[in-house]
């Protein structure tokens, strides 16, 4: 699944953990994920945020599924040497699931919570792509 996105590949993301209702990814983080003060990129955080939650919520609706809306919450700067993101589902029906994420810096093998995310994840139609709304 992740193979399949360009983007997480350029990222260099890991899918670690998919089961039911509970994902974890992780990134390596290198200099070119960074901005002007030495931090990952907020954008790179909200990234993990996103897919995390969409895996998460994905393993509990099963088929197609998008997030329809996501909060994040930056807590500290992401420094160190890797970004780790755990997400679970905290409930979830037919079409759409509300799942939570914490993401963590890992800094010479500690962990720091610097973002917490909710969202929603709702299936998509089960017709094919171009066959109308």
């Amino acid at each position: 699944m992740l193979a399949s996105q360009p983007f997480s590949r350029l990222l260099g993301a890991e899918l670690t953990v998919l089961e039911a209702g509970r994902c974890e990814l992780q990134l390596p983080i290198t200099p070119e994920l960074l901005q002007q003060h030495g931090f990952v990129h907020g954008g790179v955080v909200s990234y993990l945020a996103d897919n995390s939650l969409t895996y998460a919520g994905g393993t509990m609706l099963q088929l197609r599924v998008v997030t329809s809306e996501f909060k994040l919450n930056y807590l500290r700067p992401a420094v160190g040497e890797r970004l780790v993101a755990r997400a679970a589902a905290v409930q979830a029906g037919k079409s759409q699931a509300v799942c939570r994420c914490d993401i963590y810096t890992v800094h010479q093998g500690e962990e720091k919570l610097c973002a917490i995310a909710q969202g929603t994840i709702v299936r998509l139609p089960d017709r094919p792509p171009g066959e109308g709304a």
